[in-house]
């Protein structure tokens, strides 16, 4: 009885909060509910963690060289593409990088920030086969809690931004992650074309500095509505969780950056999505 009251009040909570979405979403793939977001991550995460390893033990690793580099090339292309979107649909059109609020008609700009919205979280599921290419390469070191973490809570989060606000300051560090993904992705594209093309990356060097920069940049510019005098957008929560993660992630960059470069202690290699150069 007890449980059945709980789970009654939960719905009704559930259904509350639900009719502050955003209806432009109505309709839209993986928009319905948070439980497709959620199934998917979970299986994800009980495949990269467990299932996967397990079918992989005795059999040898996959060659995917050649899917891999079509792999990081494609996501250098959609975010290139992403990058561009978001620019046009906001941050290069009249976003002050300031108190941006969403806007929430149904005007052509508004309704392409949506779009973008969207098609980044999407992209966020493709990105799991990052972690998929280390199992089936039997990279398993490379499995690690927050390769998992970080590929695990940007889908379900942005699952939230989406469906409540697509759009204003809190799209910010999506931009700026596209960016980074451009060169990222084309340095990961690069290695695994394989040795012959390891003399073009020169500028491996500068790969940390250039995520420790996008989080500083992040945390920055999500601050800043700590001391803005009366910002009205519309849901401060998600300033909140940006910054929290930006915070976190700039701390373990520093981290990294200190042991690597100022106790000349590096640690082991960082990778995304099992290539180095030494493979």
């Amino acid at each position: 009885m007890a449980l059945s009251n709980l789970t009654s009040k939960a719905v009704l909570l559930y259904d509350e909060w639900i009719k502050d979405a955003d209806p432009r979403l109505e309709g839209w793939p993986l928009m319905s509910s948070p439980f497709p977001t959620t199934f998917i991550i979970g299986t994800y995460i009980y495949f990269v963690t467990s299932l996967g390893p397990k079918l992989m033990e005795n059999k040898k690793p996959f060659e995917l060289r050649h899917i891999m580099a079509f792999y990081n090339f494609s996501v250098v292309i959609l975010s290139l593409y992403m990058t561009y979107e978001f620019l046009m649909s906001g941050w290069a059109t009249g976003y002050s990088f300031r108190c941006d609020i969403v806007d929430y008609s149904r005007s052509p700009t508004a309704l392409r920030m949506v779009r973008t919205c969207w098609l980044y979280y999407f992209s966020k599921f493709i990105e799991l086969l990052d972690t998929i290419f280390f199992v089936l390469r039997k990279k398993n070191n490379q499995v690690t809690f927050l390769h998992v973490f970080h590929h695990s809570i940007m889908p379900w989060t942005w699952w939230f931004g989406v469906k409540f606000a697509p759009g204003g300051l809190g799209t910010f560090h999506a931009l700026l992650n596209c960016i980074v993904h451009v060169i990222m992705y084309t340095y990961y594209g690069i290695c695994s074309l394989g040795p012959a093309y390891y003399k073009y990356l020169w500028w491996k060097k500068y790969m940390t500095t250039i995520q420790l920069v996008q989080f500083i940049i992040v945390t920055a510019h999500i601050g800043q509505i700590y001391i803005m005098d009366d910002c009205p957008y519309q849901y401060p929560i998600f300033m909140f969780i940006i910054w929290l993660y930006g915070s976190m992630f700039l701390v373990l960059f520093l981290h990294f950056w200190y042991h690597a470069y100022t106790k000349g202690q590096r640690p082991p290699k960082m990778t995304r999505n099992g290539i180095s150069k030494d493979q």
